[in-house]
């Protein structure tokens, strides 16, 4: 006979240890699952009166989806489909639904999401928690400008429904919010008209770190997605431009989308796959051949190449557990955005100068990246009060743990965002100091109200200290 949600959550929670993306501790969480199909869901009641935070697909890289010692709030169960406009393209769904799920099933019917991040496997409550960001911020935004409503369950039981021009103040919370004003239980998405699945896509690759800005600026005018891979290691900073726009219905497209292989990591290496000399071999590699890709498709298919959205937008998913390959230490990843122009207070270099100098730190520690991403931010107001992006150059890239060496160098780097007027991306963040967290987000104090006293998370400890 079965239980109602009364009586599962009263039944004592499981306590097992989590660890986010980058593996680098797990610690042990209570884990607690909403009712699904619950229409009034009621705020769980964790053991021992802990803390609770909303948990979705835990592909943050660092602690903002942990809360050591208290409990896990499993979203991801709240994965209905509610309604779809096929003539509008608004999609009502619980935040526990996948973007993956939302692109594969309605791209073929000609809808997709308008931003995405570079992972699949994301909810649609951590993205908005999070704004995450994709390739064409230029032209569509963050993901938060397209939620164009949501329902926010506190841990008092209230619920606040928020649109623009209801409860718009809760909405700009949320959107970026980090998970810490509340549970969203539902959105409403505004998707966009396509074609189907398929991209027109080019690569072009430059010899040196200031080549790039030129060649962003000039796609930007003609190219919805614009993104590099950087060769970290390399003096002059060489790398591989690729830029994409959504296929016409008048060209012609595979009938079929390709088949997806079943490619794993399948166990964790006793020590990091990713060392200087291996670094050195695939920077190598991949830069030669893509470029030989590149110039062999600019001489067979002007214009671009016909490629399916999935491996331009999510490279990486093509590998499931690919974060195994930095072995038992697990990995930070370190994600900025740098200013076009001086801001106010700035006491250092910006822009293109800034880059450089991070690039150049980098370089020096010895420690580099194969995963390094350069792309541009448009000109466009953020939705939330703590939302990441802002006009200007974002550099991301992942660094083996190797203790106090690697922290020391973000010590460095931080530093150089300090003075430049930049800030890190919460998302990804394992250890960024809170005064640095608090200098950079302006509109912190102003977000600080809508937080709800029953949520904390590793994160706001860290950076808030509760």
């Amino acid at each position: 006979m079965g239980m109602n949600a009364s009586q599962r959550q009263a039944t004592t929670p499981a306590t097992v240890p989590v660890s986010a993306w980058g593996r680098l501790q797990a610690a042990e969480h209570q884990l607690l699952a909403p009712d699904a199909l619950a229409p009034e869901q009621p705020w769980p009641q964790a053991a021992q009166g802990a803390s609770v935070l909303p948990h979705g697909m835990g592909r943050s890289y660092g602690d903002v989806c942990l809360n050591p010692g208290g409990a896990l709030w499993l979203g991801r169960a709240l994965d209905q489909w509610l309604e779809f406009d096929a003539q509008q393209g608004l999609l009502r769904c619980q935040a526990g639904v996948q973007l993956g799920e939302i692109q594969r099933l309605l791209a073929p019917r000609g809808w997709m999401l308008p931003v995405t991040p570079g992972t699949q496997f994301v909810t649609v409550g951590g993205a908005i928690a999070n704004d995450v960001h994709g390739k064409n911020h230029h032209v569509m935004g963050s993901f938060g400008e397209h939620v164009r409503a949501l329902t926010l369950l506190r841990s008092d039981g209230r619920r606040i429904a928020c649109a623009p021009g209801q409860h718009e103040d809760w909405l700009r919370a949320t959107i970026g919010g980090l998970g810490l004003t509340g549970l969203i239980t539902e959105a409403t998405l505004q998707l966009r008209r396509v074609a189907g699945p398929w991209l027109k896509a080019q690569s072009i690759a430059f010899e040196r770190l200031a080549d790039f800005y030129p060649l962003a600026e000039q796609s930007e005018a003609d190219w919805e997605y614009t993104v590099a891979w950087i060769d970290c290691l390399h003096p002059q900073g060489r790398g591989i431009f690729m830029r994409a726009n959504h296929c016409q219905a008048h060209e012609a497209t595979p009938a079929h989308a390709p088949r997806q292989p079943q490619r794993s990591m399948p166990v964790t290496p006793p020590l990091s796959l990713v060392n200087p000399l291996s670094l050195r071999a695939f920077n190598w590699a991949y830069y030669h051949l893509q470029r030989r890709s590149a110039q062999a498709t600019a001489a067979g298919q002007a214009g671009g190449a016909v490629s399916h959205y999935r491996p331009f937008f999510y490279p990486l998913d093509g590998l499931a557990h690919w974060n195994r390959m930095y072995g038992p230490r697990g990995f930070y990843q370190y994600q900025c955005v740098i200013p076009f122009a001086p801001a106010p207070g700035a006491a250092g270099p910006v822009g293109a100068d800034a880059i450089a100098a991070l690039l150049e730190q980098i370089a020096r520690s010895g420690q580099g990246s194969f995963l390094a991403v350069l792309k541009t931010f448009g000109q466009r107001p953020a939705p939330g009060m703590l939302s990441f992006v802002q006009p200007g150059i974002t550099l991301a890239l992942d660094f083996p743990n190797r203790g106090q060496a690697t922290l020391r160098l973000f010590e460095a780097l931080d530093a150089i965002v300090r003075a430049a007027g930049g800030r890190l991306y919460p998302a990804k963040d394992a250890r960024m100091p809170a005064e640095l967290f608090q200098a950079s987000y302006p509109q912190l104090a102003q977000f600080l109200p809508y937080r709800d006293p029953g949520i904390s998370s590793a994160m706001s400890r860290r950076l808030l200290g509760s």
